[in-house]
């Protein structure tokens, strides 16, 4: 739910890059039900094309079926907390989001539903994901899981049966902590963990990702700066691992 202009660290997990469901075209239903002071809810639904932004090939009827339950049964969060990263609201009383989205596209063409290269035939994916957030006197917890599956995942060109791709299935997991300071610089860690479904798991390694990062925030997440280390572990199908590492630091000017 967070915008990329909302974020911590300078990027998104290895799993919401995967697995992530994007914008889409369609009709949108929200309801809210939010109290900072008791118990609330959300319900959010959408049918959709199921194809992405800008996608002009191959139009078809088939469509995309997405809905989100929110529970905080402590309240809701400050300054519509739920849409950002890290506690710059310092809850004054611990705040808590569950959260569940079920996602079902009839006839995905894109390796990763709404986003992604093209597929050689259409298939009808299912997603879910599974998220919590804590925040309270400026600690920040977040967590999820997210899960994409499909029949049969391996799509093989017609006119060339050596050409294939495959529908990125499997699942991962994120754990990122932070605490800012009374002074406005923030600490943050994560580990992120992508497994492969077991149809692409030779073609595909599984993903380990650790990151630390520290942010001063100037004027909340409109105007920030952030530091960000993350190394990357890459485990093979054959056994053998690879790493990586970067460091990046950006300036953050929204609006």
């Amino acid at each position: 739910m967070n915008s990329s202009g909302a974020l911590q660290l300078t990027d998104r997990s290895i799993n919401n890059a995967r697995f992530t469901i994007d914008r889409d075209y369609g009709l949108f239903l929200n309801y809210q039900n939010e109290d900072t002071q008791r118990f609330s809810w959300a319900l959010k639904s959408a049918i959709s094309t199921g194809d992405g932004r800008n996608y002009t090939r191959n139009a078809d009827t088939k469509l995309a079926y997405t809905t989100r339950l929110e529970l905080y049964p402590l309240g809701a969060f400050l300054g519509n907390g739920t849409l950002f990263e890290g506690d710059i609201k310092r809850e004054e009383t611990p705040k808590l989001l569950l959260g569940a989205t079920y996602h079902y596209n009839q006839g995905a063409k894109r390796t990763r539903g709404q986003t992604g290269s093209d597929l050689y035939e259409s298939r009808a994916l299912t997603s879910i994901h599974l998220d919590a957030m804590l925040k309270y006197r400026g600690i920040s917890f977040q967590t999820a899981w997210m899960n994409r599956t499909t029949e049969n995942p391996i799509t093989v060109d017609a006119l060339n049966q050596e050409l294939t791709n495959f529908v990125q299935v499997g699942s991962g997991y994120d754990f990122q902590l932070s605490y800012i300071f009374p002074s406005d610089y923030e600490i943050i860690g994560r580990y992120s963990f992508l497994k492969p479904g077991s149809k692409i798991k030779e073609l595909e390694p599984e993903r380990e990702q650790i990151s630390f990062g520290l942010t001063r925030y100037i004027w909340e997440h409109a105007l920030k700066l952030q530091t960000e280390v993350t190394n990357t572990r890459l485990m093979f199908p054959d056994s053998s691992t690879a790493s990586d590492w970067y460091i990046r630091f950006q300036i953050e000017i929204g609006i």
